[in-house]
């Protein structure tokens, strides 16, 4: 095909140089008229109905905000006992004499991501008009009094409690109108202690595995969101129930007796717990299941001169999670894949916060014996259960808040989703 060339006049020419020329330098000394930015679209943390990790999509590069390791954080602790009242004695390490303080200076990073510390005026700006409960055994009120001392950096709370019961704590942040609770239930399901002394000398206690605990599953409808947890009293001699009889223990020294695992009883206790929740015709909440945090003894049982006197977390490849925490984290996973599916069809959700890998690695973040004067005529064991404050379980609260973060957003996406089938269906 020809072309063919076209005559351009000179005039022209010139003309347009100069407008290329000038015009140019005229708007270089224009005032500035302020564009609308771009924005870029990030996907946001999906968490997946039926999932039972959060994770993070960096560069559609999903990550796994519970499988990491921990990094030094030389900017941390965030609070101090002088900053915070709300931390147990036995887990006032500080206080009492813990001479070694490195253990505070390290975070929780997950591969391949960045998991965000806390921010409490985040925090108390998503849970504004809303209600928290913590529910499960002394860890759990770790955890809690953990989120106070983070908290209180912006706001401390009123009691409000409804009882003198300490065991039954409600807290209030007048500012967000925002409730914090704590319900003791360390076995989640009806207990009663059979015998003060059994073979360990800690008490026989009979469970009934199919009976949850009303103490706290009565007054869970007003809550917007849950946290369970159970773990280290199922260690104990316990005698199991099913339909009012008699099933069988657990190291209960009974002859004749069917001797049940520990994750038996564990994953049945667990079960009826979530089954309870979903029976709940008024509760509307978010579950989280928190998963089991090994202890950390060494040299011994905990009653038998067991001690946690390391200095530093492990490597992800030092240690593996084995024996009986395998057991009862694939016992949590379990009880709760059942509940996720059961939930989906009352709307109602169950996610979990992953705390037993990140736990497994910091033997270092006990009280050991620093929960009480050495002088003391106390009878007390070392403590490789409950976790120092400030100490490692703040990064629980680093989870927590990144869990309701996502949750905020995928319930605006399905809000949305919603609307839009609605308006598929009204056209």
């Amino acid at each position: 095909m020809k072309l063919h060339s076209m005559e351009i006049p000179l005039g022209k020419v010139v003309l347009t140089l100069i407008l290329l020329t000038f015009i140019p330098l005229l708007l270089k000394n224009s005032p500035v008229v302020n564009e609308p930015k771009k924005t870029t679209m990030v996907t946001p943390r999906v968490i997946e109905k039926g999932s039972t990790t959060t994770s993070i999509n960096n560069d559609n590069k999903k990550c796994d905000i519970f499988t990491g390791e921990w990094v030094r954080n030389e900017e941390a602790p965030y609070y101090t006992n002088k900053s915070c009242w709300a931390i147990h004695e036995h887990q006032n390490c500080m206080k009492y004499g813990r001479p070694d303080m490195d253990f505070l200076k390290w975070r929780w990073k997950p591969n391949g991501c960045e998991l965000n510390i806390f921010n409490p005026s985040q925090f108390l700006e998503i849970v504004r008009d809303k209600k928290l409960a913590f529910v499960g055994d002394s860890v759990a009120r770790n955890q809690m009094q953990s989120l106070i001392c983070l908290l209180s950096r912006v706001e401390y709370p009123i009691d409000v409690s409804y009882t003198p019961d300490e065991y039954f704590k409600r807290w209030l942040y007048k500012t967000y109108n925002f409730t914090l609770a704590s319900f003791w239930t360390p076995f989640l399901v009806k207990a009663k202690q059979n015998d003060p002394n059994g073979p360990s000398g800690t008490g026989i206690f009979g469970l009934h595995l199919d009976e949850p605990d009303e103490s706290w599953t009565t007054k869970i409808d007003e809550f917007d969101y849950i946290v369970l947890s159970a773990g280290h009293w199922f260690h104990r001699s316990l005698m199991y129930y099913e339909d009012g009889q008699l099933i069988g223990c657990r190291f209960c020294g009974i002859l004749n007796m069917t001797d049940y695992s520990m994750s038996y009883g564990y994953q049945r206790a667990f079960r009826t717990a979530l089954k309870a929740i979903l029976g709940r015709k008024n509760f509307k909440g978010v579950t989280y299941l928190r998963t089991f945090a090994p202890s950390h003894f060494e040299g011994g049982e905990w009653n038998k001169g067991g001690n946690c006197l390391r200095k530093k977390p492990f490597r992800s490849s030092e240690i593996t999670l084995e024996g009986n925490n395998l057991d009862l984290f694939i016992a949590q996973m379990k009880a709760v894949k059942v509940a996720q599916h059961q939930g989906r069809n009352k709307g109602l959700k169950f996610r979990v916060i992953d705390a037993t890998q990140a736990m497994l690695l910091r033997p270092d973040g006990h009280p050991s014996r620093y929960g009480h004067w050495p002088e003391e005529n106390v009878t007390l064991y070392n403590d490789c259960v409950h976790w120092c404050l400030p100490g490692p379980i703040d990064s629980w609260n680093d989870f927590l808040l990144e869990m309701l973060k996502k949750e905020r957003v995928t319930a605006r996406e399905e809000k949305l989703m919603y609307l839009s089938e609605r308006k598929l269906r009204i056209s």
